[in-house]
């Protein structure tokens, strides 16, 4: 053992033993943006043994200023491929794999199999819900965190303890984003180092457990706050599941709630062009099919229409949320 750990293993609570025991591990990272580029330094520099980053974005000048690992010779580059070049350079004895691919309902299974904790850092709630359905499947912890304006959220979901959507069963109506709403890069930062901090704190078994915890924080008036949530029950029933658009059936009803100008053509030939406001109010003109699959970018609109429908007695539903 090299004195790259020194100061950390003189810890108690870490030791030879626990420090054995961040090697040993494989933390998956869904997302190397600015959560990912802090936590993803963090991760390497206590010794984690092996990163697995998966990243479908590139760099852009515009992500610089919240998310450091990068250097404007990364702009244009692949994100996983920039963040994991930057951390072998800093720590050569942790193993990074990355993958220039979005992480989605079809594949989630197969990387988080692969992982002792995961780590959601994408800044998408419909991946959240998909990771942490996927987690609660495979009883693996989820750490994520969400940062917008000058306010944010991490928490340590499943692995034991309920699962996001034990504490938020419902989607909010409507959704903001770092591009409409900016963000701070320290805000981020500091989330990114809560999200290591807790995954170090799982690895290591520290007590009291993190399991089952949520930190918010309001970088306004630097306060802190938050709440045990072990005592959350998982919402009765089955959820209206995200699917790959790859798992849509030639039998299914697809309804592509985007407008025209927003996409003017959909992934979908025989889907129905129809707002969310419209299947809220008239629900749907054909209700013979076997299942009806409700699309849109974030999901957001995708689950509002969903409601609508398991109000008017729709049972067979599917979401998907078709990115940028």
């Amino acid at each position: 053992m090299t004195d790259r750990y020194a100061r950390q293993i003189v810890l108690p609570e870490v030791g030879t033993e626990g420090q054995a025991r961040l090697a040993a591990a494989t933390v998956l990272v869904a997302g190397a943006g600015g959560l990912g580029c802090a936590l993803l330094q963090y991760l390497c520099a206590a010794g984690v043994g092996r990163l697995l980053i998966v990243d479908h974005d590139r760099v852009d000048e515009s992500n610089l200023h919240r998310q450091p690992l990068f250097r404007m010779s990364d702009v244009g580059q692949p994100k996983a491929c920039a963040a994991a070049a930057a951390l072998r350079q800093l720590n050569p004895g942790v193993a990074v794999e990355e993958a220039v691919e979005r992480l989605t309902p079809a594949n989630s299974a197969a990387w988080v199999s692969r992982a002792d904790v995961i780590i959601d850092a994408a800044d998408s709630l419909a991946l959240t819900y998909i990771l942490s359905d996927e987690c609660l499947c495979q009883a693996k912890p989820l750490v994520s965190a969400s940062v917008l304006g000058l306010s944010g959220y991490v928490g340590a979901f499943c692995g034991g303890a309920p699962s996001y959507r034990a504490v938020f069963p419902e989607m909010p109506r409507q959704a903001g984003s770092c591009a409409q709403s900016g963000v701070l890069g320290t805000a981020v930062g500091v989330m990114g180092t809560l999200q290591a901090h807790m995954t170090l704190a799982i690895l290591l078994q520290l007590t009291p457990p993190v399991l089952g915890q949520l930190i918010s924080v309001d970088f306004r008036t630097l306060r802190f706050s938050g709440f045990s949530f072990g005592s959350a029950r998982e919402p009765s029933g089955p959820a209206v599941p995200f699917i790959a658009p790859e798992e849509v059936r030639e039998a299914d009803l697809v309804i592509d709630l985007r407008s025209l100008a927003e996409a003017p053509v959909s992934p979908f030939p025989g889907a129905l062009r129809v707002g969310v406001e419209e299947v809220e109010t008239a629900g749907l003109p054909d209700a013979s099919t076997s299942r009806v699959v409700l699309c849109c970018r974030s999901g957001i609109r995708a689950w509002r229409a969903a409601q609508a429908l398991r109000r008017a007695g729709h049972v067979d539903l599917a979401l998907i949320a078709l990115g940028d």
